[in-house]
């Protein structure tokens, strides 16, 4: 890498020639792969970006100048070029780079960037504080990508920017459809002469004019903007959404020709008012495998990169993942209900919503990266009696929560909301982890809120949810394989609002909800070689709450635990809590296990779930705690303090 090694910040980019540029971009591409071949990551965005990135770190004065990224996984090349080129080899790791932009780690990243369509909004409240603040050079930058540009707040920030004083360029990163396609022609003419420094110079000149014998105003400027956007829309013979915004716009323009994007860059810089470049590249560009197979190439795992084979795990006698069981699942339910829809935003292939768009292709929908659309579109459907299943990551159906309220629970309609990434996710880290779900549905009427113990648990609720249930119905449940090899059940129809004993004890009981029982059922069975005899009920539902079952265990245990793959503030333990305390049962001590009250960082699951506490051997630590503290009362002894080993504590006796 003839140049790459050699860049420790931006400030190195500007003493390069453009020719020396283009090979930085080569350098980069080569990096990227070689990385992502061992260390699995986002891969066809960030290789898509890579001369846009150049262009802009070359052009702008970064950190002071501000590029704000929508969906960080576009930013490799940004972070890499920002000074953690040494150390991207921790990228997703646990302790290394986070997968996403994020402030705490870089100055030059600007804003959080894990969930889409925020870096208008974001960009354009920077540049509003660059003026209330005199920054009046400050130049502020939002990258979004063309998934982005479907959800609804993009736009909601581009109708703020059209009517906001600033001078915010947006840049639209549009890698959906070939550059040849619309790069070319009058259109190719068209881009150069409007971001020529000469004719815009020239333009501003006529305008100052005429605002000086007032032949001219600020209602009136917006009018003519919008007539020169009709008018290149007529002669180009293409229409481009931004027309009825009062923001200028240039393009389409190629995204991988590096001297062309810096030459538009330089000559639209210091433009004054808000402006929008669309920007054409390719997905995957630099390797042929991700340029023919954008979709599995986003994030493809780890790689062969000289052949392009991605390194699969070997499934044979492997529990499935649960969203494979949820999406074979649905389809089996839906060759048997002709009402059975399937809905998802931007993830048929992560929810595995794919088997059903295959086999019922007009009966499955992709709306786009539009949370809050998916769940409103399905209660519309709904509404004229389908059956819709609408799967939402976690993290993600926190954008929908008005939604959920208004026009899904409190006209009781029969959405059935899929919560896939339930609980702590892995490498994507907090804006991602799916931890505040069980807490902030908890509170809507009209829910009914259920996790899956295991696959056959998972097919059973999908079952129950149509054919036991006449209102909206949510199923939360874990990233990754599940439990079985044989995942295949014959559905049951489930008791709404009933749990299930999974294993009988004297000393104190365990209430779990969900995937994250397994952990807990090998601490108990650890605990029982260890003399502690635990107690297991599976919850099933949170809401409602089997309350015939906890008035049972109040009434036998003295000591109960509660443990959920969630924010212990407001699930699984606040509403046990909840109950004891509304029916007087004072001498009964709950002990929560669950995410505590602060933001999990990124790591493999397993690391995740030892740090929370979540994992068997955190489990077992706390029954064994519990335990101790239970014979020291019954004894008179004083309690221990420090960290508790569960097993010296036991032979110490």
């Amino acid at each position: 890498m003839q140049y790459l090694q050699e860049i420790n910040s931006p400030d190195d980019l500007k003493k390069l020639s453009i020719d020396q540029l283009e090979t930085v971009c080569a350098d980069l591409r080569e990096f990227i792969i070689e990385q992502l071949s061992n260390n699995p990551g986002h891969f066809g965005s960030s290789l898509g970006t890579v001369e846009l990135t150049v262009a802009l770190h070359y052009l702008y004065n970064t950190p002071y100048d501000r590029i704000v990224w929508d969906v960080g996984h576009q930013a490799y090349s940004h972070k890499i070029l920002t000074g953690r080129r040494d150390r991207f080899s921790t990228n997703r790791k646990l302790g290394g780079l986070s997968g996403f932009t994020n402030p705490v780690e870089s100055e030059y990243d600007t804003f959080v960037a894990g969930h889409a369509s925020t870096s208008i909004s974001a960009a354009l409240g920077m540049a509003v504080a660059a003026s209330i603040n005199k920054e009046n050079d400050r130049h502020v930058v939002a990258v979004i990508g063309d998934g982005a540009m479907t959800g609804g707040l993009a736009y909601e920030g581009l109708n703020n920017a059209c009517s906001q004083p600033n001078n915010l360029l947006i840049i639209l990163n549009d890698n959906n459809m070939s550059i040849d396609n619309n790069v070319g022609g009058i259109q190719d003419y068209l881009v150069k002469l409007t971001t020529s420094y000469k004719y815009n110079r020239f333009r501003n000149t006529v305008y100052q004019g005429f605002k000086r014998r007032n032949l001219i105003s600020e209602k009136d400027k917006n009018i003519v903007l919008r007539f020169n956007n009709s008018m290149k829309s007529l002669l180009t013979k293409e229409q481009n959404l931004f027309e009825g915004f009062n923001i200028r716009y240039f393009g389409p323009v190629d995204g991988h020709d590096l001297p062309g994007l810096i030459r538009i860059l330089r000559n639209i810089k210091d433009m004054e008012g808000p402006k929008l470049l669309h920007v054409k590249t390719v997905k995957g560009k630099g390797y042929k495998p991700a340029e023919k197979s954008a979709t599995i190439w986003h994030a493809p795992g780890i790689f062969n990169k000289e052949t392009g084979e991605r390194i699969l795990k070997d499934k044979n006698n492997q529990p499935q993942l649960y969203q494979d069981v949820f999406g074979h699942t649905l389809v089996e339910m839906a060759k048997k209900n002709d009402k059975i829809v399937g809905v998802t935003p931007a993830m048929p292939t992560g929810c595995s919503m794919t088997y059903m768009m295959e086999d019922f292709p007009e009966r499955a929908f992709d709306v786009g990266i539009a949370e809050a659309h998916a769940v409103t579109f399905s209660a519309g459907m709904a509404k004229e009696g389908l059956i819709p299943f609408c799967n939402i990551y976690s993290s993600f159906m926190q954008r929908a929560y008005d939604q959920v309220i208004h026009d899904v629970a409190l006209q009781k309609l029969k959405v059935i909301l899929c919560l896939d990434r339930a609980g702590l996710v892995g490498p994507d880290g907090p804006t991602h982890h799916g931890v505040f779900d069980l807490s902030y549905l908890r509170p809507i009427p009209n829910l009914v809120i259920s996790a899956p113990y295991n696959e056959h648990e998972l097919r059973n609720l999908m079952y129950t949810s149509v054919n036991g249930n006449q209102g909206p119905f949510v199923i939360r449940y874990p990233r990754g394989q599940g439990e079985l090899t044989d995942w295949h059940n014959e559905p049951q129809l489930l008791t709404i609002g009933k749990g299930r004993k999974l294993k009988k004890g004297k000393d104190m009981a365990l209430l779990s909800i969900g995937a994250i029982g397994n952990n807990a059922a090998k601490a108990i069975a650890e605990a029982d070689k260890l003399g502690i005899s635990v107690a297991h009920y599976d919850m099933v539902f949170l809401k409602p709450i089997d309350e015939e079952l906890l008035t049972k265990v109040a009434k036998q245990f003295k000591q109960i635990i509660t443990v959920e793959n969630g924010v212990i503030k407001g699930g699984l333990g606040s509403a046990v809590l909840e109950f004891l305390a509304e029916n007087s049962f004072q001498d009964v001590s709950v002990h929560r296990i669950g995410i505590a009250d602060e933001f999990v960082t990124h790591g493999s699951i397993k690391e995740l779930q030892q740090i929370a506490g979540i994992d068997e051997e955190g489990i077992l630590r706390q029954i064994v705690k519990l335990y101790h503290s239970i014979r020291n009362d019954q004894t008179g002894m004083e309690p221990t303090s420090g960290p508790v080993n569960p097993i010296e504590l036991i032979h110490n006796r």
